[in-house]
């Protein structure tokens, strides 16, 4: 008798983006024709030379990169991003409130681990991030959808009518991952003042804050004297600094929640990667103004596909910010089945709106995730010619 599978991990998807990958497994795409990568939120760069030099030297000349460090993280790190907060947000943060994770995805899911047992709820605005779906599912606890509206902002209103004895927390990304949609303030403030009233957490995904189009603090949040007991907030370092590959994001509560979360990440990871984070360090300190202009040739990439995708015909954006462009599609097909079609006819590898929503929902049979941030502006372009020679 084979041994036994846990159920909650039998239950859940494959992973959206490998799944994808292997729809291109043993084709050729020719070097005039190369194939189009929209897939996956991620920079496709290394971090900048002068960050991959000081990377350098710590591999040769800080021994503590090499060895298990504190399990919050970097001491030195967690004061820094504590302060950079504190100085954007207007809010008293400091190193107590903040945890070091491998990845954001690693927030995620230390978060959830200390707010929800197995049978209870959290609630996702859809389209939701597939990755936050695949970890309820995994850790038994349940996804309740909220639906948002043509703009994809999601509504305090709606979410309060989700809430049952077993809800645990809701779930905010913003600038959001798959829509691009940022949600605005008074948003924001609304689903904290629900959160706090019912007794939930607030969990804020602020990965592409970096990338927002609005400049200073997306939030006020944290200008909140109380603002502990309620939010969470997550962050990426590596979206800031290209950083993907070494695993960096952070966790922002209070300290008594940080103490469950330390009995999480021993156990997982038992301390984040150390040259990473030592990179995010260094970054904090000396990239400033290079972030200011990645976040700049961003906003441009944003500018140019609204302008490209907007003049194909039956092609609508519903969603656009950070990495991403949220689409509708102009064919009978649903997305999941055109997404196969764009591969073999089009070269282009794109995710389908039904990776991003409930199973038989009708609305991502109409939508699809353009990643824009992985290509330039001439490579937008070509995505926008490729689609329109498709028809609709």
């Amino acid at each position: 008798m084979p041994a036994p599978f846990n159920p909650n991990m039998t239950a859940t998807f494959a992973p959206p983006v490998m799944e994808a990958r292997r729809w291109i497994e043993g084709l050729n795409f020719p070097e005039a024709r190369p194939l189009i990568n929209v897939s996956q939120a991620a920079p496709v760069e290394p971090p900048p030379p002068e960050m991959r030099d000081a990377m350098a030297e710590i591999v040769r000349n800080t021994p503590q990169a090499h060895l298990y460090g504190a399990v919050l993280g970097l001491p030195a790190l967690r004061a820094a991003l504590a302060d950079r907060f504190a100085r954007e947000y207007g809010g008293a943060i400091t190193s107590e409130n903040v945890a070091i994770t491998a990845g954001c995805n690693e927030a995620f899911t230390a978060a959830i681990a200390t707010l929800a047992a197995p049978g209870d709820e959290v609630i996702l605005p859809t389209p939701w991030y597939f990755n936050h779906k695949m970890a309820l599912d995994m850790g038994g606890q349940t996804a309740v959808p909220l639906a948002t509206g043509p703009d994809l902002i999601p509504e305090p209103d709606a979410a309060a009518r989700l809430i049952t004895p077993k809800t645990r927390a809701i779930v905010l990304v913003t600038p959001n991952n798959p829509g691009g949609a940022e949600y605005p303030p008074g948003t924001m403030r609304a689903f904290r003042d629900l959160a706090r009233a019912r007794g939930l957490a607030l969990i804020v995904d602020e990965t592409y804050r970096d990338f927002h189009s609005q400049p200073g603090a997306p939030h006020d949040l944290f200008a909140d004297p109380g603002w502990d007991d309620t939010l969470i907030q997550l962050y990426s370092f590596s979206k800031a600094y290209r950083l993907t590959g070494h695993r960096v994001g952070a966790l922002i509560a209070g300290p008594a929640r940080l103490r469950e979360v330390e009995k999480y990440l021993d156990t997982v990871t038992i301390c984040p990667p150390q040259l990473g984070q030592h990179a995010a360090l260094w970054g904090l300190k000396n990239l400033s103004d290079w972030l200011a202009a990645e976040r700049l040739e961003i906003l441009a990439r944003r500018e140019a596909i609204t302008r490209a995708i907007g003049g194909l015909a039956g092609w609508q954006i519903i969603g656009s910010g950070a990495y991403f462009a949220y689409c509708t599609h102009p064919f009978d097909a649903p997305s999941d089945v055109l997404a196969r079609r764009l591969v073999t006819e089009a070269g282009i590898l794109a995710l389908p709106g039904t990776m991003f929503m409930p199973a038989g929902d009708a609305a991502g049979a109409r939508q699809m995730r353009i990643a824009f941030a992985n290509l330039d502006v001439p490579g937008i372009e070509v995505l926008a010619a490729r689609l329109a020679e498709l028809g609709g």
